[in-house]
């Protein structure tokens, strides 16, 4: 009788050290606090430039920006251009883009022989997303400062948009080449600088070869546009 009593008692303990044993092997689950970081994109310095609020802006950011003096930098060596502060709008306009990098490997991509260099776009994707990120808006001619097409003159071309005013496309200029200058430009075109130092780099450029719709053969780049003192 004893030893069944002994045998039950032990059975009993057995099963009891088994189910402590599995409740012990259970794996603990701690709470993990977990923080989702939202990566903030920069807030835009400038609105995105419209017909509506193109003018307003430039001349809000020209009062605050008086520079007037660029260095354009290529592979044929700089040309330093002096811009007027009576073209007030095409001046804050060219200052505003060289700030936002914008002509940084764009191209001379229009060259016509003893007349002019084009420059400021280029074929490349990148450069129609810049123009995406600023805002499409054209600039209103401004003829009437007594500003002329002489050898040397930087000037605004019209837009590629059919329009009767002549206004113009903000992101490209050209630079007249020809000796005694293009004076049947002037009614139609802005002036809004001149070179001040570099047109043997303007002839070099001039003189390249160019295709028949007056591309250059070998791309033109403009690396940067610089501001200087």
């Amino acid at each position: 009788m004893r030893i069944l009593l002994f045998v039950m008692i032990c059975l009993l303990f057995n099963c009891e050290d088994k189910e402590t044993s599995k409740q012990n092997t259970k794996p603990k689950q701690d709470k993990i606090e977990t923080k989702t970081e939202v990566s903030k994109k920069p807030e835009r310095q400038y609105p995105k430039l419209t017909d509506k609020n193109a003018l307003q802006f430039l001349s809000e950011y020209g009062e605050e920006h008086n520079e007037n003096k660029v260095r354009i930098v290529t592979d044929f060596g700089n040309i330093d251009i002096l811009l007027y502060d009576k073209t007030k709008y095409h001046r804050a306009n060219f200052i505003f883009l060289a700030e936002q990098n914008y002509f940084n490997y764009t191209q001379f991509y229009r060259v016509v022989p003893n007349f002019i260099i084009q420059g400021g776009s280029s074929d490349g994707m990148d450069i129609a997303k810049r123009r995406k990120k600023i805002g499409r808006y054209l600039l209103p001619p401004d003829t009437k400062k007594g500003y002329t097409h002489k050898r040397g003159a930087i000037s605004m071309p019209s837009s590629e948009i059919e329009n009767a005013y002549k206004l113009a496309s903000p992101y490209q200029f050209f630079i007249v080449n020809r000796k005694g200058g293009a004076p049947f430009l002037d009614e139609g075109y802005t002036v809004f600088g001149e070179v001040i130092d570099g047109m043997d780099v303007v002839d070099e450029i001039n003189a390249v070869e160019t295709d028949e719709g007056e591309w250059p053969i070998k791309s033109v780049y403009i690396k940067t546009v610089e501001i200087i003192e």
